[in-house]
């Protein structure tokens, strides 16, 4: 029986605003000393009253609007009912039915990898891309924080509220995600495109960027009446981990009959597995569904009403994303697509290679050598100048003697025959192995044009 993962995320990003949700405690919380920013509103007292961050508010509507999505002219907050000690008031103040943002979208790359991870063929779009539809691009509150430790001998639970209140929006996907390698790349691309707009520091290791994925398993590639929640995913490789081995546990379960219970699962680093999550709280929880959370709208919020000409107002902040960079540096700069991935992985990366580029017209140095010297030389180039002038002293210092390069292509076709016999067999990469060693030779100083042309007369006269 072959079957179809169904994959659908959730993504917590805490954002960097200098106070919280709905106080004005601060909201950098990590490595504080415990309970020392906190107030009557983020305790959940009685009597107070909690003020909307117009800061939070507008960030979220730019990830909204920076993944495609409809904003919401209409909105509101809601209260969701549930009880756990790292939650003060007994309830969160959340989105429910009328979300900041919904219905956008996030393309991802078809890879071969990605196609293996499934077992199935999912089509994508007619140009080899797959997009993830998002549901919605909702703010909430985040949580206090348990600690569990050992006081005097007793093993015992504390909690820090120095988290609780911080704002914290979540990404929620459809299931449009069939195997681990998509995954990993969907939370890649919102980790480089949260981190490209400047509204959270997404650190994982933190907490400020925290993952969930939703995994089953289809026989016709409908949804199936069963879903597993693998909880707190604090890492890429985790997640791929995670997903990976939550198909194959399913798919043995599903093999001999079985159907996977509904239920809230942890990861396990050291045991590489996921496991079920058996607390009396967490099995209530792992139960319910959005009913049973009593939602209700927030009563001292009043409700969010946006204009058109707000919501253009911040369509006008948002940066060049990445994937608009990426298809301007391949038509501008004539880049292969695996050299423009890694060159725009980050804003620092991209601004670093303009700004070679620049540099390098004062002495007309191709983009392209620009880019293959940040891709494949390991040196650390203190700034573009330093760049420019390290692939200026090397263009200076190459070696154009044929004598000398004759030699080095007599060694290379010695050493490698079976590239000189794919070269005669027509397989076009063997040219660019044997350029390449040749090149590790020279130590990079063979002049490439000149070697290509020397080379292909040795190899047309060995025919």
């Amino acid at each position: 029986m072959t079957y179809s993962p169904v994959i659908g995320l959730e993504v917590h990003v805490e954002l960097k605003t200098l106070s919280k949700m709905f106080c004005g405690c601060p909201a950098d919380h990590f490595g504080k000393k415990p309970n020392t920013q906190t107030c009557p509103v983020c305790l959940g007292l009685p009597g107070a009253l909690p003020v909307p961050n117009k800061k939070a508010i507008d960030w979220t509507l730019l990830i909204g609007l920076a993944l495609d999505c409809q904003v919401n002219h209409h909105s509101k907050f809601d209260r969701k009912h549930y009880f756990y000690p790292d939650l003060p008031k007994g309830y969160q103040i959340s989105q429910y039915d009328e979300p900041l943002c919904v219905n956008g979208h996030l393309t991802l790359s078809t890879s071969e990898e990605s196609k293996a991870t499934s077992e199935v063929t999912h089509s994508g779009s007619s140009d080899g891309e797959n997009r993830v539809r998002i549901n919605r691009v909702h703010l909430e509150e985040d949580t206090g924080k348990l600690i569990h430790a050992e006081v005097d001998g007793e093993k015992v639970s504390l909690v820090d509220f120095n988290r609780s209140g911080v704002p914290l929006v979540e990404i929620v996907t459809e299931a449009d995600i069939h195997g681990s390698a998509a995954a990993k790349e969907f939370v890649k691309k919102i980790h480089q495109l949260i981190r490209d707009l400047g509204v959270s520091d997404c650190d994982m290791e933190k907490g400020s960027m925290r993952l969930e994925a939703n995994i089953s398993l289809s026989k016709d590639g409908t949804l199936p009446p069963y879903k597993v929640e693998v909880k707190n995913l604090n890492s890429f490789r985790f997640l791929g981990r995670a997903i990976d081995y939550e198909i194959a546990r399913q798919k043995e379960l599903l093999t001999r009959g079985q159907t996977p219970p509904q239920e809230t699962r942890g990861w396990s680093e050291a045991k590489n597995q996921t496991f079920a999550q058996r607390s009396k709280e967490v099995a209530q929880r792992s139960k319910e569904e959005a009913q049973d959370y009593r939602y209700f709208p927030e009563p001292d919020i009043p409700p969010l009403v946006f204009s058109k000409e707000q919501i253009d107002a911040i369509r006008a902040k948002l940066p060049e994303l990445p994937q608009m960079k990426a298809a301007r540096f391949a038509k501008a700069y004539g880049l292969k697509p695996s050299v423009v991935t890694i060159l725009t992985k980050t804003q620092a990366s991209a601004a670093f290679f303009e700004a070679a580029v620049k540099e390098g017209q004062k002495v007309s140095l191709p983009p392209t050598v620009i880019a293959n010297a940040m891709v494949n030389q390991r040196q650390a180039f203190k700034n573009p100048e330093d760049l420019v002038r390290h692939l200026q002293t090397q263009t200076q210092e190459k070696v154009s003697d044929k004598i000398t390069l004759r030699q080095f292509i007599d060694q290379v076709i010695t050493a490698h025959t079976q590239a000189v016999s794919d070269f005669k067999a027509q397989k076009p990469q063997a040219i660019g192995f044997l350029i390449g060693q040749i090149q590790r030779l020279s130590h990079g100083k063979a002049d490439g044009k000149l070697v290509h042309q020397l080379l292909l007369e040795r190899l047309e006269s060995s025919r």
